[in-house]
């Protein structure tokens, strides 16, 4: 019998849906990348995690996911900040694209399949305007280039409001030369002391709109399974993605599933650069470490907003040493692991939570309801109940991307088990000769080296602490 669908929130519906990718087990997925002018903030790191949770959950569940993540290399607040600092825009965007990547590595966020970047697209894009304008779609005046909002009838259908609603609620700039106050720029002509490229309507730059929708169609085809990114992207950047991409292909949808993460809180307030609440990625990594940072983010919804405080992140930090622990090889390690019955159901749990538009509160319970297993048998002596909790642990930890560091060291360094198990042969000998300041002083020294000594009545066994 084949398993029940996966279940996906589509923005689009407003609702769960089957998930039923266009070629399975192939899934196209399009994550909406960074503009690198300034150091990632936590939201971005947010959403890497997010997408790279739900990429890896797939691939779990057996398909095969090609990930595709932009970089917008080139645009209005790049080329502000680079004068502001006097330095190179290049410069400005390969020194904060690094410092991002970083950020990745250390978050355990799975690399793309490609991180294509505005300026290496350019030929695409520039056929996609070229489209858009013969057919209509679109129109140069004094070199830039604008899509023509009312050619997409049903422009506003992500955010199910009407054209003149979105207008309305919206900062819309100015501009009378354009034929509708919401028509959206492709191509901007340069200004004196910009980066320049040239095109058939003048020497300028994209838009930022347009780049993502080329992307896609380069890498991941006209059509695309899923498309993902925060929630404050909905309007005016993915709408107007999906107008130019379907009216450019003639094709819908140009996506099936949307989906967008929610927003960080501050003190119960959205955060924001304009509110000066931005919390910088790499101060956060640095204080609490990628894996806390990973689990603190997958303890709330995706969808939900997500409240940040040092101390969520402190108790994320204690929560993921405990996981790492019960993770960890300890007495049992060569016994051949066999999961009990609520290491089977927790695992059932866990996949039901995920399979449910990829619940990961819900999943992180069902570790460590296994995790609390893996302790218990443990203290019990059933070795091979407390392997097999242990190995289902380590396997789920995984497909959520939690990289048990702890566990992580203590396996890497099976050979120094025997010595381990030496230095205690060897402190139970010197307690049997009274000597207790040398067998405490063994004690001491492995407690300082992360392991947890635990003298029983059938023995002294260790673990990581």
């Amino acid at each position: 019998m084949n398993p029940p669908p996966i279940r996906v929130y589509s923005s689009m519906s407003g609702q769960k849906e089957d998930f039923r990718p266009i070629s399975p087990p192939r899934v196209s997925m399009y994550v909406c990348g960074i503009t690198p002018y300034a150091t990632s903030h936590f939201g971005h790191g947010m959403s890497a995690v997010v997408f790279d949770t739900i990429r890896r959950y797939l691939v779990f569940r057996g398909y095969d996911v090609r990930y595709v993540q932009n970089f917008t290399d080139i645009e209005d607040k790049i080329i502000d900040r680079s004068r502001e600092l006097g330095v190179d825009s290049r410069d400005l965007v390969a020194r904060h694209t690094a410092e991002y990547f970083d950020a990745l590595r250390e978050l355990n966020v799975m690399p793309a399949y490609v991180y294509p970047r505005a300026t290496g697209e350019l030929d695409k894009i520039l056929e996609m305007i070229a489209g858009l304008v013969a057919t209509g779609h679109a129109y140069a005046v004094d070199g830039d280039v604008y899509f023509r909002v009312r050619s997409a009838a049903d422009y506003g259908k992500l955010t199910r409001r009407s054209l003149d609603d979105l207008i309305a609620g919206a900062r819309v700039e100015v501009d009378e030369r354009k034929e509708n106050p919401a028509d959206f720029a492709l191509w901007k002509k340069a200004k004196p002391g910009e980066p320049t490229w040239p095109s058939p309507w003048s020497d300028g730059r994209p838009g930022w709109h347009i780049e993502c929708s080329a992307m896609g169609l380069r890498y991941l085809g006209e059509q695309i399974d899923i498309h993902g990114g925060g929630q404050d992207l909905q309007f005016p950047h993915h709408e107007n993605e999906i107008a130019q991409s379907e009216a450019f292909t003639g094709k819908t949808p140009f996506v099936r599933y949307w989906m967008h993460n929610g927003f960080i809180l501050f003190n119960d307030t959205k955060m924001s650069k304009s509110l000066g609440n931005v919390v910088a990625l790499p101060e956060a990594l640095a204080a609490h470490g990628g894996p806390a940072v990973r689990l603190f983010v997958l303890q709330s919804h995706y969808r939900a907003p997500l409240s940040l405080s040092d101390e969520a992140l402190s108790a994320a930090r204690r929560a993921i040493e405990r996981l790492a622990a019960a993770a960890a090889i300890g007495p049992e390690r060569d016994a051949t692991p066999a999961p009990d019955a609520p290491v089977i159901r927790a695992r059932e749990v866990f996949i039901v939570s995920m399979d449910d538009d990829f619940n990961s509160p819900g999943a992180i319970a069902a570790l460590f309801d296994i995790a609390r297993d893996a302790n218990r048998q443990r203290e019990a002596g059933d070795l091979g109940a407390a392997a097999g909790a242990r190995e289902t642990l380590r396997e789920l930890a995984a497909v959520l991307g939690l990289r048990l560091t702890r566990a992580e060291s203590i396996e890497s360094g099976l050979a120094a088990a025997p010595f381990v198990d030496l230095l205690l042969t060897v402190r139970r000998e010197l307690r049997a000769a009274r000597n207790f300041g040398q067998a405490d002083a063994i004690r001491d020294r492995l407690t300082e080296l992360g392991l947890a000594i635990e003298d029983r009545p059938d023995g002294t066994t260790w673990r990581p602490a």
